[in-house]
């Protein structure tokens, strides 16, 4: 599963001071992240609390998404 923008500011955080500061601090590639998302086991990896949120947000949304395609219900 990917977690994408949308996400970190559906969490409400700011990226300025917040979230650039953790991609940098973990080596990760900003402008690769806006462009493709990242996937959310880096974030659970982490361990960080405020990253294990916004997988959190990202996993609701990819369920409801789930829900609106099952075919079987």
């Amino acid at each position: 599963m990917k977690v994408y923008i949308r996400h970190i500011r559906t969490a409400k955080y700011c990226r300025k001071e917040g979230v650039k500061p953790f991609f940098d601090a973990h080596d990760w590639d900003w402008s690769d992240f806006l462009a493709n998302g990242i996937d959310a086991q880096k974030l659970i990896d982490t361990q960080d609390a405020m990253a294990l949120k916004v997988v959190e947000i990202a996993q609701e949304e990819h369920n409801e998404r789930w829900k609106k395609t099952d075919i079987r219900t």
